[in-house]
């Protein structure tokens, strides 16, 4: 395991860089990468993850998708697969002491820049509120009471089910894939692989496409094996994570789940979340040309 964090940008070697989040959903996408000649995994909590491709410290990442629109460097998303659901994801949940068209401060969750845009996309929408936000690091302000939980709260990844806030303080809940398919009827892309856009057609990133389009092929067939390997790991119990991975988060990267991402980055560029931008899509079909 390679920690990115305090490193210069290294000179390109025919070794690609991976960078990727080490949640238990990214599993189906990473596991075994470790092994493969060609490819090295930088592992990173998701809002570190855009830097790195950024300034060239990883030549490929699986980044939030709103960084990819936020992004000051022109960047490509990539075909291998992605994270995502369509309805339920159990592990981006708002947790709030009153209703949600009453929510006036959102703690969120620091880790997931996508997450806390959707939420705020679905309290617009669905609750005619905008909220003003503040980071929360559950790491760092683990809350010793119920008491000190803060009214709202965004929490996103493995620590929605090992480290679940009090759910006496919480009766009113959202999970926001959910939300997200109530609204459009479409599937929902938290983060997908993608590069700068001046590397897209680059021979070892097209390589490397390949290697993480045929591992994530793989492990969708051994899941079961994953989560006895996992769960225990992740301090998930067996049986929920087998129907997280086998049934609610999807890794395909289709023609929908393009559709639902670029809706969101409409939606969040009409509350002025992010900047207005086109998806750079690079089609593995045709060895590296925009689709």
């Amino acid at each position: 395991m390679t920690d990115p964090s305090a490193s210069p940008a290294p000179q390109r070697s025919s070794t690609a860089r991976i960078a990727a989040v080490s949640y238990l959903n990214t599993l189906p996408l990473i596991q075994g990468l470790d092994a493969l000649d060609g490819l090295e995994l930088l592992r990173a909590v998701p809002a570190n993850i855009i830097g790195l491709v950024q300034d060239g410290r990883a030549d490929l990442g699986l980044a939030s998708l709103i960084d990819y629109a936020r992004s000051d460097t022109p960047l490509a998303l990539l075909w291998p697969g992605m994270i995502g659901c369509h309805g339920r994801t159990l592990t981006v949940r708002l947790f709030s002491a009153v209703p949600p068209e009453r929510i006036t401060t959102l703690h969120a969750d620091t880790d997931s820049h996508t997450s806390v845009t959707l939420a705020r996309v679905i309290l617009a929408e669905q609750f005619g509120v905008r909220p003003e936000v503040r980071d929360f690091d559950p790491r760092e302000q683990t809350p010793q009471s119920e008491g000190d939980w803060p009214e709202t709260l965004l929490l996103i990844g493995d620590k929605v089910v090992a480290g679940s806030p009090p759910a006496v303080r919480y009766p009113h809940q959202v999970d926001l894939g959910e939300a997200w398919h109530a609204l459009t009827g479409l599937p929902f892309v938290y983060a997908c692989w993608m590069c700068r856009a001046d590397r897209a057609h680059d021979d070892d990133v097209r390589g490397a496409c390949r290697l993480l389009d045929r591992q994530r092929r793989r492990n969708t067939m051994r899941l079961d094996r994953i989560v006895t390997d996992a769960a225990p790991a992740h301090d998930w119990p067996a049986d929920l994570a087998r129907e997280y991975l086998g049934s609610l988060m999807r890794y395909e990267l289709g023609p929908r789940e393009r559709e639902g991402a670029e809706l969101f980055l409409t939606k969040a560029a009409d509350l002025g979340l992010c900047p207005r931008v086109e998806p750079n899509w690079v089609d593995g079909v045709t060895a590296g040309s925009a689709s």
